[in-house]
């Protein structure tokens, strides 16, 4: 799917005024409501917007130790461990991965004590061989796509390909 540059400008404003009026956000473009209703349509449907909700932070809900934890697991039970951690409240994040171990959670704990026992739990799933973690220190860059969104929306202004 291309993100033209109107596209990215309207991505812009909802990452910068997330809680304005579609009516606002086409008044601000200068384009017609249902111009704007209709790229917002096509953007969630194309899968570019994937929600709309506040971001929340783990911390200030009493979960301030972030956590990568690594987990190898047996060949062929990736899907079911899979499932399994989608089970555990203290993960928020996990992706299949490649190089050293086969899933990569994000894990967030009360204390460092919450952590060993989020770990214990899963160490002890059915397909898990071994866990690798690593503790999170301090944010350096906060989880951000505005600057990825701007790129593409100068690319598109370009005409150049969204990976140039």
């Amino acid at each position: 799917m291309a993100v033209d540059a109107l596209d990215a400008r309207i991505l812009r404003l909802l990452i910068e005024q997330p809680r304005t009026s579609v009516r606002e956000y086409a008044r601000i473009l200068g384009i017609a409501r249902g111009t704007l209703q209709a790229r917002l349509d096509r953007l969630e449907r194309d899968g570019v917007i994937t929600g709309s909700g506040p971001t929340l932070s783990p911390g200030a809900l009493g979960h301030p130790v972030l956590a990568f934890v690594h987990v190898e697991v047996t060949q062929g039970h990736l899907d079911d461990v899979g499932d399994a951690l989608a089970q555990v409240p203290e993960i928020i994040e996990a992706f299949s991965i490649t190089g050293g171990g086969d899933l990569l959670t994000r894990v967030a704990a009360r204390d460092n004590a919450h952590l060993e026992d989020v770990i214990q739990q899963l160490i002890s799933l059915p397909g898990v061989v071994r866990t690798r973690t690593e503790v999170a220190l301090r944010e350096r860059v906060p989880h951000r796509v505005l600057p990825l969104v701007e790129q593409v929306g100068r690319a598109a202004e370009a005409g150049r390909p969204r990976h140039a």
